[in-house]
């Protein structure tokens, strides 16, 4: 029996319920006067090949300092924001990115993310694309987290759902992407649909992390009448 990404999201929201996912520290933000936004932004660069808990590290040591804004981050030196980011791992590359995409921000938009997302979608997407250190992924979740744009996020635990469960698309990025946003585009209307994919993604992320592990725990699994995977461990 396939499952469709309506079905899944309706299984996992009724198990997990809403997980308000990005996180934002809005009481900082406040009290700074800086963007919540490129607070995402920041962790999507970090958060590449680390776990959550780090990202949460790094960016309290920003805070603690008062250095969670882009202009402020794109004036760091290199050798202090490797240090502040030091338990993401890989903070040679990542303080580079970090710098780079601030930067970015702040010379060709005044640091203004209204400016920068108020575009069309594949203009954005493109233009994060060729910065040094963003793929699909990371751009897509700047997109969808912090634009809130209507754009499914595909990540690893996407992809090792959709080969263990019986669904109808091929596990590679823009496969999936695109099998998620023609289902669900079909139920959902334009202006919730962005809450449907942040919402969706993130329920995949703790559902992964608990149950669907490289090793799984499927005893307990919401998902295991559906699950191909499953079926064969029985």
């Amino acid at each position: 029996m396939n499952i469709t990404p309506e079905s899944l999201y309706k299984i996992l929201f009724k198990y997990f319920r809403s997980l308000n996912w990005w996180p934002k520290d809005l009481g900082y933000h406040k009290k700074t006067g800086s963007d919540p936004r490129f607070e995402v932004i920041v962790g999507a660069i970090l958060t590449q090949n680390t776990a959550w808990s780090n990202v949460e590290l790094a960016l309290e040591n920003l805070k603690r300092e008062k250095l969670l804004d882009i202009k402020l981050i794109s004036q760091l030196d290199l050798k202090s924001l490797k240090k502040m980011i030091r338990p993401t791992g890989y903070f040679n590359q990542k303080a580079t990115r970090l710098k780079n995409i601030a930067e970015h921000l702040e010379n060709k938009y005044s640091g203004n993310l209204d400016s920068f997302f108020d575009r069309n979608l594949n203009e954005i997407r493109e233009e994060l694309l060729s910065l040094n250190g963003v793929g699909p992924e990371t751009a897509d979740s700047i997109l969808l987290y912090a634009g809130n744009h209507s754009i499914f996020v595909v990540d690893a635990y996407t992809k090792r759902l959709c080969k263990r469960l019986p669904m109808e698309t091929k596990p590679e990025y823009y496969e999936i992407q695109d099998f998620f946003q023609k289902e669900l585009s079909k139920i959902y209307k334009n202006n919730e649909i962005s809450k449907i994919y942040n919402e969706l993604h993130a329920l995949i992320v703790i559902f992964a992390k608990t149950y669907c592990k490289t090793k799984p725990n499927c005893e307990d699994c919401p998902l295991k009448k559906f699950c191909k995977y499953a079926s064969q461990l029985i």
